[in-house]
């Protein structure tokens, strides 16, 4: 542990159901978006994953297992005791990622772009079907350097 990290609680708790429902829709949304080549589309994804990170509770996908799946038994809560703001950390970064790819897009750089978004799908898609979040053990190197702002070491 480093100067700037928080102690861990151990009530800290994630449900990965939303992380994967919300991986399920930035993959599926993306490939769509490269299939009719809309980078409307692109940018659709991009806001949705910013301003889910920036205001959790707002994130239309995970919105969608909450209100929608979860409720309805389609999809069944997988509750586990892990910090959300890696997760977070995470999106912000793949929110990026789409909103370099937009104005690639938007800008003519169809091949930068569409490159940009694929790397988003293959790391949302390691993440969902792997279990392997690339932005979240980035997140942990961060706070094991003592990077500001990273403030939450692994639960143990």
């Amino acid at each position: 542990m480093n100067a700037t990290t928080i102690p861990q609680s151990k009530d800290r708790r994630v449900d990965h159901s939303a992380l994967r429902t919300n991986q399920a829709f930035i993959i599926g949304l993306l490939i769509l978006a490269f299939v009719l080549n809309a980078p409307i589309l692109v940018a659709f994804v991009c806001a949705v994953m910013v301003i889910g990170t920036l205001n959790p509770s707002a994130g239309l996908f995970k919105a969608v297992y909450f209100y929608g799946l979860k409720p309805a038994g389609v999809v069944k809560p997988d509750v586990k005791q892990d910090n959300p703001e890696p997760h977070l950390f995470a999106q912000g970064l793949g929110g990026i990622f789409l909103l370099l790819a937009s104005l690639a897009l938007f800008s003519g750089a169809s091949t930068l772009g569409w490159g940009l978004s694929w790397l988003v799908v293959a790391l949302a898609a390691l993440n969902l079907f792997a279990g392997i979040c690339v932005g979240c053990i980035m997140y942990y190197q961060f706070n094991r350097l003592g990077v500001p702002g990273f403030t939450r070491a692994p639960l143990q």
